[in-house]
C-alpha cells in the first residue's frame, strides 16, 4: 500500500503585485491577468503542473478481434483508428500520478504488470501511480491472455496477437514518458455532466428498448453521470486535456473495423472542437449497462456525440478547482473464489458440445498437469487516488456491475467518488452480491470465457467496498 499526504502551494502573483506597491499603476494588468488567467491569482488553487500525450494502437495487419466469440474472420479495415493517451499530473510537491487510457476491450494481469513495469523504468512511477483504463471497444484487437478461452486461434493469427501484445508495452510506456516530457503548469478542475443512453440490459430486453424509452418504462439501476476533469495550460488558459467517463459497454459496433466505438467517437469529436487537447476515456461500473439500440456506425457516433456534448455542457457551467494534495493508496486483496470444480468435473467439461466450456477445461486441467493447483483467490487490484478534499478517482479491475458505483458514490457521501472499471486487469465480470444470486451472464456464464474456474465466493461485494472505503478514509 501507498499513502501520501502532501501540502497545497500558494500561488504566488498577488503577493508580487503588492510587495511592489503598485497598485494604482499597475491595475490596468491586474484586470487582464483576471480576465485571461484566473488562476493565476487564486490562492486556493495548488500549483499543478500536467503534460498529456497519445499514440495510434491501431493494428498493421488484419488480426482477429476481441470481445465477441461470434466473429469467424480477421479485421477488414479501420473506421477510426484506436489509440493510447495518458495524462499525467503533479502536484505543488512534485508528486505525480498518471492515467492511461486503451481503446481494448481489456488487458490481462501478466500484460498490466509488464507495462506498469517498463512505466516504472522509463519515468519512476510505481504501479500505485499508474491506472491503465480500458476503453472496453469490441471492436479492438485480441491482446494477450484476456478472454483466451473465447478465441479459437490458427497459427497465423495466434502468431499475430502475440507479436502485438510483445510490441504493445514499449509503446504505452513511451506515451507515459512523453507525457511527463509535456509537463507544464496547468490548472486542473472538476465537475459532472450526465448522457442517458445507457440502459441496464438485465431488465429491459433489447428489442423493447425504443418502445420503453419513448413510454418512460425503462428499469433497473443506471449511472447516467459524466465525471470530468478539464486540465487547461496555466500560459494560454486553452484546454490542453480532458479526461471523462461513463458507467456504460462500448459494444455499439460488432462489425470488422477498428474503432473506439461511441467512446473514440467522444473523443474525436471533443479533440475536434478543441484543437491541440488531448480527450482520454475510462469506462465506468458499466458491465451490465448496453448501448441501446446499437449495431450500425450512425448510432455509436451519436452516441458519441452525445457524450461529448455532456462533456462540453459541463465544462461551460460551474466547474471546481482541483486543490490537491495527490493522495495514492492502492492494494491487491485476495478475492475468493467460490466452489472449484474437481479434475473429474473438468474431464467431463473437456468432452462438452460447448467448445467454450471444453476450452476452458483443457486449460485448466493443462495447468493441473503441471503441477498447478487451482486458485481458490485472484489478485484484484483496488486503487484511489484523491485528487481534491472532496474528490476521490476509484479505478476496479474487471467488468464491475453498476451496483458498485451506486453503492459506493453514496457510502462516501459527502466525499465526491469517480468509479472506474476495466483498469489495471480485467479478468472477469465483478457482480454485485446482487447480480451473483440472480446469476446470469454477469453473474456466472462469463467465467466461461475469461477462463476461470468457477464463479465468485459471495462476499466478493463486501470485501471490495471495505477496501475501497479502508482506502479513502486513510487519505482524509
Amino acid at each position: 500500500m501507498v499513502a501520501t499526504s502532501l501540502g497545497t502551494g500558494r500561488a504566488r502573483g498577488t503577493r508580487r503585485l503588492w510587495v511592489r506597491g503598485r497598485w494604482i499603476a499597475m491595475w490596468p494588468l491586474l484586470v487582464a491577468v483576471m480576465l485571461t488567467s484566473p488562476s493565476k491569482l487564486s490562492a486556493a488553487e495548488p500549483a499543478w503542473r500536467a503534460g498529456a500525450a497519445k499514440v495510434t494502437i491501431t493494428p498493421e495487419k488484419p488480426m482477429w478481434m476481441s470481445g465477441y466469440a461470434s466473429r469467424i474472420h480477421p479485421a477488414e479495415g479501420t473506421l477510426i483508428d484506436l489509440w493510447a493517451k495518458a495524462l499525467v499530473l503533479e502536484d505543488a510537491a512534485g508528486q505525480r500520478v498518471a492515467v492511461l487510457t486503451l481503446d481494448l476491450v481489456g488487458i490481462d494481469r501478466e500484460f498490466s504488470l509488464a507495462v506498469r513495469k517498463l512505466i516504472e523504468a522509463r519515468t519512476g512511477l510505481p504501479a500505485a501511480r499508474v491506472a491503465i483504463c480500458c476503453s472496453h471497444t469490441h471492436t479492438g484487437p485480441v491482446v494477450g491472455e484476456n478472454l483466451g478461452a473465447m478465441y479459437f486461434l490458427d497459427d497465423e493469427q495466434a502468431r499475430l496477437a502475440r507479436d502485438y501484445a510483445a510490441a504493445l508495452p514499449e509503446k504505452l510506456a513511451a506515451v507515459v514518458a512523453s507525457a511527463v516530457d509535456d509537463l507544464r503548469p496547468a490548472r486542473v478542475n472538476w465537475t459532472e455532466g450526465t448522457a442517458d443512453f445507457a440502459v441496464n440490459r438485465r431488465n429491459n430486453r433489447e428489442p423493447e428498448v425504443p418502445r420503453l424509452r419513448e413510454q418512460g418504462a425503462l428499469v433497473g439501476p443506471v449511472d447516467h453521470r459524466v465525471p470530468v476533469l478539464a486540465v487547461t495550460r496555466a500560459d494560454t488558459g486553452a484546454l490542453h486535456a480532458v479526461l471523462f467517463g461513463y458507467a456504460c459497454h462500448a459494444t455499439t459496433l460488432s462489425f470488422y473495423q477498428w474503432s473506439g466505438d461511441y467512446p473514440g467517437f467522444a473523443m474525436q469529436k471533443l479533440e475536434e472542437s478543441h484543437p491541440g487537447a488531448t480527450a482520454l476515456f475510462f469506462a465506468g461500473c458499466g458491465a451490465d449497462q448496453n448501448p441501446l439500440p446499437r449495431q450500425t456506425v450512425e448510432l455509436a457516433r451519436g452516441y458519441g456525440e452525445k457524450l461529448a456534448a455532456a462533456v462540453e455542457t459541463a465544462l461551460s457551467g460551474e466547474t471546481k478547482p482541483a486543490r490537491g494534495p495527490l493522495a495514492v493508496e492502492y492494494q491487491e486483496i485476495e478475492l475468493p473464489l467460490g466452489t472449484l470444480p474437481t479434475r473429474k468435473e473438468l474431464a467431463s467439461q473437456a468432452s462438452s458440445s460447448d467448445r467454450y466450456q471444453a476450452s476452458r477445461a483443457k486449460r485448466l486441467l493443462a495447468q493441473l498437469d503441471a503441477g498447478k493447483p487451482l486458485a481458490v483467490t485472484y489478485p484484484y487490484p483496488v486503487q484511489m487516488w484523491r485528487l481534491d478534499p472532496e474528490l476521490v478517482f476509484v479505478t476496479l479491475g474487471g467488468e464491475v456491475v453498476v451496483d458498485y458505483a451506486l453503492r459506493l458514490r453514496t457510502e462516501l457521501q459527502p466525499t465526491t467518488a469517480w468509479i472506474a472499471g476495466y483498469t489495471n486487469d480485467v479478468m472477469a465480470y465483478i457482480p454485485s452480491r446482487r447480480v451473483l444470486h440472480e446469476g446470469g451472464y454477469e453473474g456466472a456464464g462469463a467465467m466461461v470465457y475469461y477462463g476461470l474456474p468457477c464463479p465468485w465466493a459471495p462476499e466478493v461485494e463486501e470485501l471490495i467496498v471495505r477496501t475501497v472505503k479502508a482506502e479513502v478514509e486513510a487519505t482524509k
